[in-house]
């Protein structure tokens, strides 16, 4: 066969490591060779000798019923082989945690991790409710974790002179050193989302990094996810 699909552009290449590496912009490879996790229904394709068992809520809180605020559960994958993650052709990104270093990430950006990785559900302190993403999955450990966004995030420095207040839907994950709350605004509340009223931001405070996707979700698309 020819032509542009059949280019290496396209065609996949063995693997050359165990482990999580980028396919392509919208697509993360993982070399199995052991245990991995990944969100259900993320993998588009696999090969070699791999079994798929879904995690569900279980003993000693390692079976979570989801590292979503969704409530979108996991599967582990087993065994020796090669495979692939997408999510509705969403940019991908891996994030090296190493050990003393912290992660929180929206669960709705998850896509697959390393099993060496521990997380836990968190609240964003001062929400109070359940929704507009408030529940995050915070990652600790040493281990890759592979990330979907939609289009490219921003990676916004904050600094104890600049805090950052970012919209509530649109926050993908901050580092460890930074203290979360919300705050209200009357008057901002008609330049957002179109919408009138008031607003509600989460503000991050002290020093570390903030990613932040360039898209809402929208009560459709929290339905669909």
């Amino acid at each position: 066969m020819k032509g542009d699909l059949f280019s290496s552009e396209h065609m996949v290449q063995p693997a050359t490591a165990p482990g999580m590496t980028v396919e392509n912009s919208k697509c993360v490879r993982y070399a199995v060779h052991g245990e991995m996790l990944a969100r259900q229904g993320a993998m588009v394709a696999y090969r070699g000798n791999l079994q798929f068992e879904r995690k569900g809520q279980g003993v000693g809180g390692m079976l979570k019923r989801a590292v979503t605020g969704e409530g979108l559960p996991l599967m582990a994958v087993r065994g020796q082989g090669e495979a692939w993650f997408a999510h509705e052709a969403q940019n991908c990104f891996i994030v090296d945690v190493e050990q003393g270093d912290e992660f929180t990430v929206n669960g709705r950006n998850v896509l697959c991790f390393d099993a060496s990785l521990a997380y836990r559900i968190s609240t964003v302190k001062g929400a109070g409710i359940a929704g507009g993403g408030l529940f995050n999955s915070v990652f600790t450990g040493h281990g890759r974790l592979g990330l979907v966004c939609e289009g490219n995030p921003l990676v916004i420095p904050v600094s104890p002179e600049f805090p950052v207040y970012v919209d509530t839907d649109a926050v993908v994950g901050w580092t460890a050193g930074l203290a979360t709350s919300l705050h209200r605004s009357q008057s901002i509340g008609s330049m957002l989302r179109g919408g009138s009223g008031e607003a509600v931001q989460l503000v991050l405070q002290g020093s570390g990094y903030v990613v932040v996707r360039p898209s809402e979700v929208t009560p459709q698309k929290a339905q669909q996810h």
